[in-house]
């Protein structure tokens, strides 16, 4: 069964917990097909650059418009504004059986990819904000995990997603990077059903 998203945005208001500065003005807006690519893939060549400056060939590093409509046509894909500016991107999926990652073909285990966000806005809660949505929507559509996979070298990055309960279940090479993959994945239900083991915990 297909997700219907309206095109209203959601208003998200983002505190000083944890040292966030205070955004209220930001919206997360559903991405449809008719709208413009190339203002997100402009965004993910900037949020990526201090990746690509480290040696690592991230997809989103060198992406043209082709292949980022392609992700965003992968699964769902939102984006984050402030007012008008577009500060930040997400693709979240369901479970993909023809993947070369064993654990994204496990039924339930939905992944999110093209995230990031704009290095102007980065560290204020953005990408935070575009991660619990994405949470969210994959709990109410029955997933019972959300996993990622980045760059065994970007220890920055693994260690953001681990203090957000995300833990490493394997690795991956994937044939158009130059990196090994750690993949992380978070459980987003416990306790399991009675009889069965919640996929991602323990």
């Amino acid at each position: 069964m297909s997700l219907l998203i309206a095109r209203q945005p959601l208003n998200v208001v983002i505190g000083r917990a944890s040292g966030l500065l205070f955004m209220s003005d930001l919206e997360i807006r559903p991405w449809f097909p008719d709208m413009p690519v190339t203002p997100i893939t402009t965004l993910l060549h900037a949020a990526y650059a201090p990746l690509a400056a480290m040696g690592f060939r991230y997809t989103a590093t060198h992406q043209d418009d082709d292949m980022t409509f392609q992700r965003l046509s992968a699964g769902w894909s939102f984006l984050a504004y402030t007012g008008n500016t577009l500060a930040g991107t997400i693709s979240p999926r369901r479970s993909n059986p023809a993947s070369e990652c064993p654990w994204y073909r496990r039924a339930g285990v939905f992944t999110f990819g093209q995230f990031g966000v704009s290095p102007e806005h980065q560290r204020h809660g953005i990408g935070r904000a575009l991660l619990d949505h994405v949470e969210d929507l994959s709990l109410r559509e029955g997933a019972v995990a959300l996993a990622l996979d980045t760059a065994e070298g970007a220890g920055h990055l693994i260690r953001w997603y681990q203090s957000l309960g995300y833990r490493e279940v394997e690795r991956v090479s994937w044939p158009d990077t130059n990196y090994r993959s750690v993949v992380l994945s978070k459980p987003l239900w416990s306790p399991a059903r009675p009889g069965e083991t919640a996929v991602g915990a323990g």
